[in-house]
């Protein structure tokens, strides 16, 4: 029998055709991927199938109900895990969960059961507010609060975007429990090892249903998207002596508890720097003092030649920064926003014409320059807003997980870019939940518990743990974590 039949549906907005005569069943009980590009329709295949979207033509049921005329019946079956958490970032974990309960007509007492052994590792936090967690954490919880009322079929559209490797393959450890209660799991995802622990997969691109099969069969096929070729970086080639990044004994606290705890390090200039760790090991904390965003509590520390803690109005304008949120106005153009950070770094306007114009062109972007921001796909977000962030030129660009949630061929694309800036001298200072990546930087360090635990090349890093991998090292380290990652 079959829990999700799709048959022939199409979704345009406006020109844009969405879904274009899509068609896959799934199976009672099986856990079925949906993968594809950004801007594939995943999303709005999600949406439908939720009953949240009309189809404009075709049909499709979830566990029998049409989605078009039996909307109730199918909202009482479904659970919905959306792209960005479905969390109240005010309310607390408990909170958080008695609404969606209440949502159901369900009580949390009522369907604690099916809850129990995913909520009680995070129902000793229940009093604290769903903002304070970190990635793992709040991933729980989003999955608590889609299962209080017993879904028997589960959307989860990219869950695991932004937690780190051992969480994910947690919450996937997870997932196969939830099979074996005959719920039937619909999941997308861009990481590969989470697309191999699938039944089966649809391949979904540009609206349209590519193939569908087993993973290695899916994976194979369109092998020149879901594992392009390596990208050649010879480590350390374009590297020079002179120290861009210089910390030492570095602390930040908060009350007893010791966020960054006596870090040192060096970086060079023109050196890809990865600096790892688990949700909640300090990554974020020690890089918000770098770019004087944050104050240490004690040590010392200077970013292209200035004091952490005396000359951090200097730092901000000798560097670039790409946070996880993108850093970039939605409702400005392509154009606009270059221009705005242009004149917010301090450059003339005859440079800012000049550079927009070779940017442009570089991006292949010359014929999108009036086109709204928040109109482009995310991979060409994410390389828009890494072109503007070294748009001045600076010392230094720190990247905060500047690839979560996209696909390998425009993962690949974008660190195309990165090596482009560190070839040009820029030091690249990134954090990334992706150890593919983790291969192309000239060395990294490893944050556990607030301290780093290991630093080298990758080659070092993978000879000195006698791992076959940088996933294998980051696991073996981040399991060696004593405090939890909230």
């Amino acid at each position: 029998m079959n829990a999700i039949e799709v048959n022939h549906v199409s979704k345009s907005y406006g020109k844009v055709k969405a879904l274009d005569d899509v068609s896959f069943t799934v199976g009672k009980g099986e856990v079925f991927g949906l993968i594809g590009p950004d801007g594939a329709g995943k999303t709005s295949l999600y949406r439908i199938l939720c009953t949240l979207l009309l189809p404009q033509s075709g049909t499709a049921t979830v566990d029998g109900l049409d989605v078009v005329s039996q909307m109730a019946g199918i909202r009482r079956r479904v659970g919905y895990m959306p792209g960005k958490f479905s969390l109240y970032q005010d309310l607390t974990v408990e909170e958080n969960l008695r609404f969606f309960a209440t949502l159901f007509g369900t009580t949390v007492e009522e369907g604690y059961d099916s809850i129990k052994a995913i909520y009680s590792q995070i129902e000793r936090f229940k009093d604290r507010k769903a903002g304070a967690l970190s990635g793992g954490m709040k991933q729980k919880l989003a999955l608590s609060c889609a299962l209080v009322h017993q879904p028997s079929v589960l959307f989860l559209d990219e869950p695991t975007t932004g937690v780190d490797p051992v969480s994910r393959k947690e919450f996937w450890d997870m997932l196969e429990g939830l099979q074996e209660r005959d719920i039937t799991i619909v999941a997308s995802t861009p990481y590969l090892d989470e697309v191999r622990r699938c039944g089966r997969v649809a391949f979904l691109d540009h609206g349209r249903v590519r193939g569908v099969g087993t993973p290695d069969e899916i994976l194979t096929r369109f092998a020149d998207i879901f594992n392009p070729p390596g990208i050649d970086h010879a480590q350390g080639g374009d590297v020079h002596d002179e120290n861009v990044i210089e910390v030492e004994h570095l602390v930040k606290a908060f009350g007893s508890f010791h966020a960054v705890d006596d870090i040192s390090f060096t970086v060079k200039r023109g050196e890809i720097f990865g600096f790892l760790g688990a949700n909640g090991a300090g990554k974020t904390t020690a890089m918000h003092m770098l770019t004087g965003l944050n104050q240490p509590t004690s040590g010392t520390g200077r970013v292209v030649g200035y004091d952490i803690r005396t000359e951090h109005e200097h730092i901000k304008k000798h560097i670039g920064y790409m946070s996880q949120r993108f850093s970039l106005y939605e409702d400005l153009t392509v154009a606009e926003n270059i221009r705005l950070f242009g004149g917010i770094y301090g450059m003339s306007d005859a440079d800012i014409a000049r550079k927009t114009d070779q940017l442009l062109d570089r991006l292949q972007f010359s014929e999108h320059k009036d086109t709204l921001v928040a109109s482009l796909p995310l991979g060409w977000k994410q390389k828009l807003a890494f072109s503007v962030s070294i748009f001045h030129e600076p010392g230094i660009v720190f990247l905060d997980e500047p690839t979560g949630g996209v696909d390998p061929a425009t993962r690949r694309q974008f660190w195309e870019l990165i090596y482009d800036a560190a070839g040009r001298g820029i030091t690249v200072f990134v954090t990334t939940h992706y150890m593919d990546e983790a291969e192309y930087c000239d060395r990294i360090s490893i944050m556990v518990d607030g301290k780093i635990k290991a630093m080298g090349t990758p080659s070092e890093l993978k000879q000195k743990f006698n791992q076959p991998d940088m996933d294998h090292v980051f696991t073996h380290l981040a399991r060696q974590a004593t405090r939890s990652s909230d």
